[in-house]
């Protein structure tokens, strides 16, 4: 299923254009053609598991087996940072742009408000989802979309939250539960939509409760220096970048691992 067994030369020669960074390949795609591969397997009912691989993740997955096979098993794995561009082009490859998580997930919602797709918010703490449903559904009128938070446990519980999703038979799934939890989750039930997304903290910013870098700091590549200004307590996230990039130029310069 998904997009390996489109025909569509297009995405073949997008899957043919994947870039190895540290074990985990990246498709050499734009926001562009992420979402019109999103387009296309919906309307040719397949499913499609979609990863956005950021620095740490792709850092996490160079020392982590199980986490590199789902990586390795999703349909498309689109470049969500700056750091992940850099890496390709330091490797002598090249990606075309960032494909961030939260403006994919914002290009989504677009397009399901054009095709009348059901959508299904899933994370964040309680009440987040639903804040960020009720936003969405302002910005999009007639967007239909379900949510639930991230909080609830494996069981009686579980089980609930996942007929309540497939209850509401949405097109696409959008999944804000952090990495690489979000990513192991999805794919554990393939079946809950036809689109699945891991989104990380989107919900949060689509609710409000957390702001997002301005443009013109974005346009610089700093939402991320933006990010631990406003947050210090990401600190000790952050210092995976300096880890991340010795990696990459280590890999670059001696050509392994």
């Amino acid at each position: 299923m998904g997009i390996l067994r489109t025909p569509d030369k297009r995405i073949s020669d997008m899957r043919a254009g994947r870039v190895n960074i540290l074990g985990v390949n990246v498709d050499a795609v734009t926001m562009e053609d992420s979402v019109g591969v999103v387009r296309e397997a919906l309307g040719q009912g397949d499913r499609l598991r979609v990863v956005t691989a950021n620095p740490e993740m792709i850092l996490r997955a160079e020392r982590d087996e199980a986490l590199r096979e789902i990586m390795a098993r999703a349909d498309l794995v689109v470049p969500d940072g700056e750091g992940v561009v850099w890496a390709a082009r330091v490797l002598g490859a090249w990606l075309p742009e960032r494909v961030t998580g939260i403006d994919l997930a914002r290009r989504l919602l677009a397009e399901a408000h054009t095709y009348g797709w059901r959508v299904f918010f899933l994370g964040g703490q309680p009440g987040v989802a639903d804040e960020a449903a009720a936003m969405m559904g302002r910005d999009f009128p007639g967007l239909e979309v379900g949510a639930h938070h991230g909080y609830f446990t494996v069981g009686q519980e579980e089980e609930g939250v996942l007929a309540l999703i497939r209850d509401f038979h949405p097109e696409i799934l959008l999944a804000g539960m952090g990495a690489p939890f979000q990513e192991f989750w999805l794919s554990r039930y393939p079946d809950l939509a036809g689109v699945s997304v891991g989104v990380g903290g989107t919900f949060d910013v689509f609710a409000g409760r957390v702001k997002r870098a301005p443009r013109w700091v974005r346009r610089l590549r700093l939402e991320w220096l933006y990010r631990l200004l406003r947050e210090p307590k990401r600190l000790r996230r952050q210092l995976d970048l300096p880890r991340y990039m010795w990696r990459v130029l280590r890999f670059a310069k001696k050509g392994s691992l």
